[in-house]
C-alpha cells in the first residue's frame, strides 16, 4: 500500500483541508477512532461527535418532526440524529465510524452529509470538520463501497504504527512497563498482514488466510495492559487466561513468560532512596522495563536519584532513556530537560547523540 499516513499527519491533512471529507481506511485496531480526539487538541473550541455507522438504520439518523407537520401546505420537516451534532449550529468534529460497514441506505442517507455538509433542511455550521473511518476490503470484515461512494471522499490509508511510535504513546498513556518492553523485543507485532506472505510466519497478528479468534493490535496491546496492571489480583491460570484471550494464545503465552521478568527489578522505591545499590538487572529486556517504567513514572522527587541509577546501566539503556526524553510528545519532558543532572549527563554523553539531532520517534 502506498503513501500511507500516521494518525497525527491524518489529523494534519483533516485540519488543513476540512472542505473534503476523508476517509481513513486502515488495518483494525490501529487507533484510527484516536484522530477525533488529536483534531480536538488542535480545534478545541470545536465539539466532538461520533456516529457509529454499524449501530445505525435509515429511520436512526432522520425522522418527521411531528409537531411541526403543515398538512395545510403538504410539507413536513425532519429531525436529526443528535450524534450527528447538526442541531447545535455551531463549528463541531464528527467523526463517522466504519462507515464501510453501514447498511446501503445509511450510507445513501449520509452522503450529502459528507458532500455538502447538509442533511435535509439542516445544514453544519461552515467551520465544521467531517471525516469517516473503515477497514481495509482485504482484511474481509464487511467494508465495501461502491465506486461512486468513493470518488466522493478524499480516501487516506492509515498506516499500523511503528514499535516505537506505539512505545512512545503508551509511555504517555499509562501502558505497563512490561507490555512495552515486550513490545520492543517483539517488533513483528506491528506489520500488516500484507507483508505477511505465510501467516505461520507471524503468529501473532490477523491475517485473513488463517482464522484466528484473537490477535496482536494496538488497541488489544492496551487491553492486554489493563489486565497486567492487575495481575497481583488474580492467579497465573487466569492470567494467561485473560492475556491469550486478548492477543491470542502465542502472543499471551510469549508475553505472560516475558512479564515474569517483572520480579527481577528493582522497585521504584528502592531507585528513589537507595540509587547506588538498586538492584541493577541482568538482562537486556528487563532493563528496557526498568527505563520504560521510570519515563512513565517521572516526576520530581524521583528524576535525580533516576540519573544517579541511570549511569550504573549500559550505553544502549542510557541512550533509550535520553532519546525517549527528546522524543517531541513526552509528557515530561519539561522536568527532566531542567534537571541539572540530566542537563550534565546530556554535555557528557554528546557523543551518544550527534548523528541524531533531530530525533522523532
Amino acid at each position: 500500500m502506498n503513501y500511507e499516513l500516521n494518525l497525527d499527519q491524518c489529523a494534519d491533512l483533516i485540519t488543513a483541508v476540512p472542505n473534503n471529507t476523508m476517509m481513513l481506511q486502515g488495518h483494525m485496531g490501529v487507533g484510527k477512532t484516536s484522530v477525533a480526539g488529536l483534531i480536538h487538541l488542535k480545534k478545541p473550541q470545536h465539539t466532538v461527535f461520533y456516529c457509529d455507522c454499524t449501530t445505525k438504520d435509515l429511520g436512526d439518523l432522520t425522522i418527521p418532526n411531528i409537531v411541526q407537520m403543515d398538512t395545510a401546505t403538504g410539507y413536513v420537516t425532519y429531525l436529526t440524529n443528535e450524534e450527528l451534532g447538526l442541531h447545535l449550529n455551531e463549528p463541531i468534529i464528527l467523526m463517522i465510524d466504519e462507515y464501510g460497514k453501514a447498511n446501503p441506505s445509511v450510507k445513501l442517507a449520509l452522503t450529502r452529509l459528507m458532500l455538502e455538509r447538509k442533511m435535509g433542511s439542516v445544514t453544519l455550521h461552515p467551520d465544521s470538520i467531517v471525516f469517516c473511518t473503515t477497514n481495509l476490503g482485504s482484511e474481509g470484515v464487511g467494508d465495501i463501497l461502491p465506486a461512486h461512494a468513493r470518488n466522493r471522499l478524499t480516501i487516506v490509508n492509515v498506516r499500523k504504527s511503528t514499535a516505537m511510535e506505539w512505545i512512545t504513546w503508551g509511555i504517555n498513556n499509562g501502558i505497563d512497563h512490561s507490555v512495552l518492553s515486550w513490545a520492543k523485543d517483539n517488533e513483528m507485532i506491528f506489520q500488516g498482514f500484507e507483508q505477511v506472505r505465510d501467516p505461520s510466519d507471524n503468529p501473532y497478528i490477523f491475517h485473513p488466510a488463517e482464522q484466528r479468534t484473537s490477535f496482536v493490535t494496538p488497541r488489544s496491546l492496551e487491553k492486554l495492559s489493563n489486565i497486567v496492571k492487575q495481575r497481583h489480583l488474580i492467579d497465573e491460570e487466569t492470567l494467561i487466561a485473560a492475556a491469550c484471550g486478548t492477543i491470542g494464545e502465542r502472543g499471551g503465552m510469549d508475553c505472560i513468560a516475558h512479564i515474569k521478568m517483572s520480579d527481577q527489578l528493582p522497585t521504584r522505591e528502592s531507585i528513589k532512596t537507595d540509587p547506588m545499590n538498586a538492584i541493577v538487572p541482568k538482562s537486556a529486556s528487563a532493563t528496557c522495563m526498568v527505563v520504560f517504567r521510570s519515563l512513565a513514572t517521572m516526576d520530581k522527587e524521583y528524576i535525580t536519584p533516576w540519573m544517579t541509577y541511570l549511569n550504573r546501566l549500559d550505553t544502549e539503556a542510557q541512550g533509550m532513556f535520553a532519546n525517549g526524553v527528546r522524543t517531541k510528545k513526552y509528557q515530561h519532558q519539561t522536568l527532566v530537560m531542567t534537571n541539572a543532572k540530566f542537563s550534565q549527563f546530556m554535555r557528557e554523553n554528546q557523543y551518544m547523540f550527534k548523528a541524531d539531532d533531530t530525533h522523532d520517534v
